[in-house]
């Protein structure tokens, strides 16, 4: 019965309009799109992968063998359970050009083929022609930046190695670049017969050999996977079917997908904030009807029900906007975004990621509109006419708080089953958790110091209306620093990762990092190498050592993978090499280094920070495969390895008898003064044309337009939240406009101008925004520090420039929304003003 009663009372209630919650309405429905709309752009890249998985891998299966061709066993194999096979080279070299006597570099990502790439797929070329003639007699195709960055057209020649080829177009579309993952330089493709006497896949060279297969229809993926890794990993051999056709860009996404919903998440919060005031705001204009209820006899249930019914209608109307702006803006947006993105995309509608914005959304309203919504019972008919709910009780019923925190414990662990990375979740719900409660008290310690101070502003008018009107019971200071702060506070947090990011690496590469990587030496032209450096004197250091990849199969005789769960060190293959003994800069922190002259079985020295995670302790066995042979060590010692400095450094360290006899190159850094490194490579890259010299300061400017573009994509995620703060606040001063139109009329009534009123409204905004900017910033600030230090483990730093930046934010914010609301509190005429609150 009181549940037909509260409805129909509802559904009365409703035909006043939506006056009061338009920006209730704007703050779930923004932080529902938000989420909804990040959801549904992963979902159309995930559906894309998923589509083209095949094409992005260049067939329906790959098998990949590291500084090796595959045998005539693995071949047989290969043919058997295939209907076609393409064989690709993969592999960094130099292409260099020579004109009137001048010589041009420039680092290139090589692709080497045969005459059945691709399988699937088309590459596409400019000019227009098929790649078996832009191929044909030793002719090559490249990425048009690194053309442009050569001036080479099509007829013009250069050298890969020892080798001339000759570009015949340019690549506009390569169908499984995708596939191939982070590359430092620009894309070439020859045939790989073409580069037989080019010295650049000598014995031991650095390059993957990938062999994409077609497979016959209905066959079973997990059953040849199975069978391909029981007949030949412990030669080395990866699989990949087209399941999993760009395995790094569908974990990039995944990541950045549940981080920016964290940063949606981080939204939605601010956005509680305003639908919480907004029904606070409600529930006071409704204060005579709600004691009128009483008096009719209404119970406190039939009260409750009554505007939880109307709240819940309105809330699911706000969510149901958000999600079409969240399915449809993607759709809208699909063509600009597939523009921009390197891999295809499906936009259409994903329900997956519509649910799980609606369900934040459901459970968002809840948690912030239970509490508001109890004090409606505490409403009783006695107190008709009198503004009940500013006496009511601060918390509400106990049942009310037990709700409240089922919910936000429900709210908690949604977000954690739903990203897959519960920890990280976890500890964003607790930094949001943390930032509202240390702004909630925040402002209320503003209101104190309003307060206090207001008596020493004694003969300062403006100022002291200012913090009279922010200490007095009235002002709404709470959901002003709370959603403005807020929001602030992920602004604030991001910018200081950002920058300490972007200063670590700019900061650090002058001081540690070498200027160049040599890789792909020949034993026979060390000496050669080092006597060119060594008689430099703008050269300040040389490191070289011996130079193998291989795969950690095994740990004391188990699966690696099991052992280590998953480690990065067991994720594909790692850079090994072998020293007698340990340089003046290596620390052994456990263990000996074997002797001098050692020559018994094999032995290993470890990186201890990395066998420490791994759980790792002396004399363990490690098996690593070395061009298809297991090498089994024991870990005689375990050492310091920095690798945040660019140099070389290896995770793994054998003794020299173990790994002298494998065919292997050696890799060297350059540690040289900037004006001598182009002289440097001129005279290496000239002598040694098969060794590819990679530039650090170059590799390090593409990493970081690699976080430019994380960053872009996080800080839009923080502009909606701070959007939403500031609908929030355009809320709080459109509440508050009732009050600040009778206060203008008694200080009118008392002689004040109208300049002098307004700069107090505008002393209060900037009050009010400048507490909020200075407790986000101190909020943003730890929480950059925590992900710098416990996450990147990089040293932090303030920047002070976001600093500035998000105080002088808040103010601004504060004052266009204060003073947008102040122009009719202004115009208002005192009499009618005070005559209708008589």
């Amino acid at each position: 019965m009181s549940l037909s009663t509260a409805a129909r009372f509802a559904r009365r209630e409703l035909r006043g309009g939506l006056q009061g919650f338009r920006i209730f309405l704007a703050c779930l429905a923004l932080g529902v799109a938000a989420i909804a709309g990040v959801g549904s752009v992963r979902s159309a890249i995930q559906a894309g992968l998923e589509e083209q998985g095949a094409i992005l891998l260049g067939g329906d299966a790959q098998v990949e063998f590291t500084y090796r061709f595959a045998d005539e066993d693995e071949r047989t194999w290969m043919r058997t359970i295939a209907t076609d096979i393409s064989e690709v080279t993969d592999f960094r070299s130099m292409a260099t050009v020579t004109r009137n006597g001048e010589t041009e570099r420039g680092l290139t990502q090589v692709k080497s083929v045969d005459s059945a790439y691709p399988l699937l797929g088309e590459i596409v070329l400019y000019p227009p022609m098929p790649i078996s003639e832009a191929l044909a007699d030793h002719g090559a195709v490249m990425a048009p930046v690194l053309a442009d960055r050569l001036s080479l057209a099509p007829g013009d020649t250069f050298r890969l190695g020892e080798q001339e080829f000759s570009l015949r177009a340019r690549i506009v579309v390569e169908p499984d670049d995708a596939g191939d993952g982070f590359g430092l330089g620009p894309r070439t493709i020859v045939r790989t017969q073409d580069l037989e006497g080019s010295g650049l896949l000598s014995p031991g060279s650095l390059y993957d050999t990938e062999y994409r297969l077609l497979l016959p229809p209905g066959t079973d993926l997990d059953e040849a996977a199975k069978e391909a890794r029981d007949r030949f990993e412990s030669k080395g051999l990866k699989w990949r079917d087209a399941r999993n056709g760009a395995p790094g860009i569908a974990r990039f996404v995944e990541r950045l997908g549940d981080f920016l919903v964290l940063v949606g998440l981080s939204g939605l919060a601010v956005g509680g904030i305003g639908v919480s005031a907004a029904v606070r705001a409600y529930l006071a204009r409704k204060t005579s009807v709600i004691a009128t209820l009483r008096t009719l006899g209404a119970s406190r249930q039939v009260i409750f029900l009554t505007y939880f019914l109307q709240i819940g209608a309105l809330a699911l109307v706000g969510i149901a906007i958000g999600l079409t702006l969240g399915a449809l803006v993607p759709i809208l947006l699909g063509p600009l975004i597939n523009a921009a993105l390197p891999v295809p995309a499906v936009f259409t509608l994903h329900p997956g990621p519509l649910g799980e914005a609606a369900l934040y959304g459901v459970l968002t309203a809840l948690v912030f509109t239970l509490w508001p919504l109890s004090r409606a019972e505490e409403v009783r008919a006695a107190t008709l006419f009198r503004d009940a709910l500013e006496g009511a009780s601060a918390l509400p019923a106990p049942r009310y708080l037990i709700a409240v925190a089922a919910l936000l414990a429900l709210l908690v662990g949604t977000a954690m089953a739903f990203s897959g990375r519960p920890v990280l979740t976890l500890w964003a719900a607790g930094g949001i958790l943390a930032a509202l409660l240390t702004l909630a008290f925040a402002a209320q310690g503003m209101r104190w110091l309003a307060r206090v101070a207001t008596p020493a502003a004694r003969g300062r008018p403006i100022l002291r209306w200012a913090l009279s009107a922010i200490g007095g019971p009235g002002e709404s200071a709470g959901a002003v620093v709370l959603s403005l702060g807020l929001g602030l506070t992920v602004l604030a947090a991001i910018g200081q990762i950002d920058g300490n990011l972007r200063s670590a690496i700019a900061r650090d590469l002058p001081d540690v990092a070498p200027s160049y990587f040599f890789v792909d030496i020949q034993k026979d032209q060390m000496p050669g190498f080092l006597e060119r450096l060594d008689n430099d004197p703008a050269v300040s250091r040389v490191d070289s050592a011996p130079m193998l990849r291989g795969i950690v199969t095994k740990i004391n005789g188990q699966n690696a993978q099991e052992v280590a769960g998953g480690h990065w060190v067991v994720r594909g293959d790692r850079g090994i090499t072998y020293a007698s003994q340990p340089d003046s800069r290596t620390t052994v922190t456990a263990g000996e280094w074997w002797p001098e002259d050692y020559s018994g079985p094999p032995q290993v020295s470890f990186a201890a920070e990395e066998a420490e995670e791994i759980g790792l302790k002396l004399g363990d066995t490690i098996t690593v495969n070395i061009l298809g042979r297991d090498i089994t060590a024991t870990i005689t010692s375990f050492r310091d390895v920095d690798f945040s400095t660019a140099g070389i450094g290896f995770v793994m360290t054998f003794s020299p008898s173990a790994l002298q006899g494998a065919p292997h190159t050696f890799i060297s850094t350059v540690y040289a003064e900037e004006q001598a490194e182009a002289a440097i490579l001129r005279d290496l890259a000239g002598d040694y044309p098969n060794i590819t010299a990679i530039r650090v300061r170059d590799a390090i400017d593409r990493v970081s337009e690699l976080l430019e573009g994380i960053g872009a994509a996080i800080r839009w995620g923080a502009a909606a939240t701070l959007l939403t703060g500031f609908l929030v606040l355009i809320g709080a001063a459109a509440a508050g406009e009732n009050a600040r139109t009778y206060e203008s009329a008694v200080l009118k009534t008392l002689g004040a101008s109208r300049a002098r009123i307004l700069r107090s409204f505008a002393l209060r905004s900037a009050l009010l925004g400048g507490g909020a900017g200075i407790v986000a910033l101190g909020a943003g600030i730890a929480g950059g520090w925590g992900v710098s230090h416990f996450v990147m483990e990089t040293d932090f730093t303030v920047i002070w420039s976001n600093a500035f930046g998000v105080i002088l934010g808040g103010i601004l914010a504060t004052l266009l929304a204060g003073l947008a609301f102040a122009l009719r509190p202004l115009a208002a005429r005192p009499a009618r003003v005070l005559r209708a609150r008589e």
